[in-house]
Formats: structure tokens, C-alpha cells, sequence
């Protein structure tokens, strides 16, 4: 499966000077939603990444995943998965699990988002989880920004990977781009201006 075809395809790998949720500037950007949209692929996507969490051997009960973006990934992986599904949102800036949503004492949970940078987010909702008796089995994302290690893979995770290197990371894809501190950013010198395409703080 070549997934950055498919993130082109769906016109979701956007060129062009973009600023981060981290504040930090890219020439590129990963815009899982428009891969989502289309149920078909969703589908697709989600099978091949739970074709990884069952290979692994690892018992998963139940997915949550951090709103906004995780929300469709995580869906679509837990009814790949035919487990419970459940997501953590901000309240006043703090990660919070309510509308009715229990975590079950003792039941595993995978973490899913669409896509994981530092893992910040993804740690915030498994606290969560964990502060209500669930065990955290591992973490999962379509595309990982290459900050932490995928499950496999030999390479060390970044200074700046908030992930635990105790658990899984299950991810189909690698895609690493350069980032630029914003008063240092080689496109703001040539004049243009940041956008930011991202849910958080638009």
C-alpha cells in the first residue's frame, strides 16, 4: 500500500508555507480529513492499520482517540478492530472524557489518531484513560511525522516524542518534513505568509 500516493490522490498532502499546531512553519502539510472523507478509503486505511495491532499479538478492547482529528481514525479503526469506540475532547484547554463515555476498568485501549507529530495529544487522552482505570495496550496513527518509532522500526525517537517507548506505535507511514522555527523560517524570508489549515486554534 503506498499510503503517500493516496494522501496525494485525495489531495491531502498539501504544498505550500504552513504553520503547525507546534507554532513551528513547514512547506508541507498532512490533511488526514480529506483522506476520511471518502468511506472507502477510510475503510482501506483502517483495515491495513489493524492488520498491524493483531499481528502483534497485543489484546485491544476498546479505541479513544483525542478530538478533533483523531475522531474519524479512530472510528474507522475500532469497527476495523469490532471493538468499543470513545474519544477524549478539550474543556477550558484540558483533555476530558464525558457525554456518557465510560472507560472500563481493566480493558485495554489503543489511542488512535490520524496523525501523530509529537504525540502530545495522544498522551493527554491515554492519561485520561488511564485516571479511570483503563490500560493503554499502545497508540496508532495513519501517518507519523517520523518525531517517534514506529512498531518495527530500528530508528530512535526524536528528543521531542512525548510517546512512552514501553508501548507500540502502529502507524502506516512515515512522512518526514522539514520544520522551521517561525523567526528562522527560510519561507517567511522570501515574503510569504504562514496559513494554518489545521483544526486547532482556526
Amino acid at each position: 500500500m503506498n499510503v503517500e500516493q493516496i494522501y496525494r490522490d485525495s489531495n491531502a498532502l498539501l504544498e505550500g508555507h504552513f504553520k503547525l499546531s507546534s507554532g513551528n512553519h513547514s512547506q508541507f502539510y498532512l490533511q488526514s480529513a480529506k483522506v476520511l472523507e471518502d468511506p472507502k478509503t477510510a475503510k482501506l486505511l483502517a483495515e491495513a492499520l489493524a492488520a498491524q495491532i493483531k499481528a502483534s499479538g497485543i489484546q485491544v478492547d476498546a479505541v479513544c482517540s483525542p478530538a478533533l482529528g483523531g475522531l474519524l481514525a479512530g472510528f474507522a479503526l475500532a469497527t476495523a478492530l469490532d471493538v468499543r469506540f470513545i474519544f477524549a475532547e478539550r474543556v477550558d484547554g484540558e483533555m476530558t472524557i464525558r457525554r456518557g463515555f465510560e472507560v472500563q476498568e481493566g480493558k485495554k485501549y489503543i489511542i488512535c489518531e490520524d496523525i501523530i507529530t509529537t504525540g502530545g495529544s495522544a498522551l493527554e487522552a491515554a492519561k485520561q484513560v488511564e485516571k479511570d482505570g483503563g490500560i493503554i495496550a499502545g497508540y496508532a496513527a495513519l501517518a507519523n511525522r517520523g518525531f517517534c518509532t514506529r512498531n518495527g522500526e530500528s530508528t530512535d525517537a526524536k528528543v521531542n516524542c512525548k510517546l512512552p517507548e514501553n508501548l507500540p506505535l502502529f502507524a502506516l507511514e512515515d512522512f518526514t518534513f522539514e520544520m522551521y522555527p517561525p523567526d528562522d523560517c527560510p519561507l517567511c524570508k522570501t515574503g510569504s505568509i504562514a496559513y494554518k489549515p489545521g483544526s486547532r486554534g482556526n
